[in-house]
């Protein structure tokens, strides 16, 4: 046994030997008789997919996109073309399709002469449909001329929407793809928001400095109220009793009686120390919960946390980003989203400390800002 064991090793050993020698020679036959073998180079791993979770959907008003991110990867996932200047933005009831307002009116500043643009390229104007899924437009409605805002009934039926150059608010049908109705509003409408009854919707006039009240039955002027310098945007109470109204030029958030039609205070909101300028109320939004409505305060780079019940100003939340327009909250109510233009980003606000968790940069011009989830 002993022997056998002997011969085994030395066999293996000429085995061994061959192997090394035929590997030399083929080194040899390359060329690499002096030289050292070539180095395997390391493979960089593929980027991990996106993990299951919430959306945001931002428009993306000069490069003509909507952009996916995923807020908790704190990235860019995809930019999705549109069409001309798109701004206002609203999922689909079941959440599958996003609808965004599409403009061919030049991108201009508040108090610009109109004459002095080149012409609008009304082709372009209209509601993009995107399907979610299919990451992709899939059709475009009309709209009347230059949508900026606008929102869906409660039953998912009908979108109302602003058309700033005939001063009109448009009744548009989903089903049948047609304008249903127009309604003279008031000069420069803006803001659209329907009541959580789906009975009236508020449009902000902002060359009247009034919110219009709309019948959507009868599709009529309900009541005008007056508010602040250039009321932007409206969010309402869940039970729809209350509105808040946030005026840019006046520094202020005006509250109103949803079923009376009639104005029941202002709520001032002071410039807080280092901020570069008075606070411009735009966007707002309220917590799932109910309690407060969150403000983004444009080029003050800042958001007002205001409390529903006592109707007052509880804080500012500072240096959010530059000119925060578009604003959203996360569905548990923990974070805040704002799409700032003129620094190309996307902001996270953690809601518990009152810090900028996170500013993704996503390039372009960011202007509105939804939240959805993964797909």
């Amino acid at each position: 046994m002993t022997d056998r064991n002997a011969w085994l090793r030395s066999a293996g050993r000429r085995v061994l030997g061959v192997g090394v020698a035929a590997a030399a020679l083929a080194i040899t036959a390359c060329g690499g008789g002096s030289e050292r073998a070539p180095e395997l180079k390391a493979v960089a791993p593929a980027p991990a997919a996106p993990a299951p979770g919430p959306r945001l959907y931002v428009s993306d008003e000069t490069e003509g996109n909507v952009l996916v991110i995923d807020p908790e990867g704190g990235r860019l996932l995809e930019k999705i073309p549109v069409g001309k200047r798109p701004r206002g933005l609203h999922l689909s009831k079941d959440g599958t399709m996003l609808y965004v307002a599409l403009s061919g009116k030049p991108i201009a500043g508040p108090g610009v002469d109109d004459s002095k643009l080149p012409p609008a390229d009304l082709s372009a104007d209209g509601i993009g449909v995107v399907d979610l899924a299919a990451r992709k437009l899939v059709r475009t409605l009309p709209s009347g001329q230059d949508p900026e805002s606008f929102d869906l009934s409660p039953d998912g039926a009908t979108l109302y929407l602003s058309n700033e150059d005939t001063a009109e608010m448009s009744a548009l049908d989903l089903a049948s793809g047609t304008i249903r109705s127009k309604v003279k509003v008031g000069t420069e409408p803006e803001g659209v928001t329907v009541r959580p009854d789906g009975l009236v919707v508020y449009v902000t006039c902002e060359g009247e400095n009034e919110v219009v009240a709309v019948d959507t039955k009868g599709l009529k002027v309900l009541g005008r109220m007056k508010t602040g310098g250039r009321p932007r945007s409206v969010v309402f109470t869940p039970d729809g009793a209350t509105a808040f109204v946030a005026d840019e030029n006046a520094a202020a958030v005006t509250v109103i009686d949803a079923k009376a039609q009639k104005v029941i205070t202002t709520i001032k909101i002071p410039q807080t120390p280092g901020t570069p300028t008075v606070p411009r109320p735009m966007g707002t939004v309220l917590s799932p919960d109910g309690r407060h409505v969150f403000v983004s305060l444009g080029r003050a780079k800042s958001i007002a946390v205001i409390d529903v019940a006592d109707r007052k100003l509880l804080r500012t939340i500072e240096d959010v980003g530059a000119r925060p327009w578009g604003i959203a909250i996360s569905a548990d109510g923990r974070k805040l989203y704002t799409a700032n233009g003129p620094s190309k980003d996307v902001s996270i606000v953690d809601l518990a400390t009152g810090a900028v968790e996170k500013r993704i940069d996503v390039g372009g011009s960011p202007w509105g800002v939804v939240v959805g989830t993964g797909r």
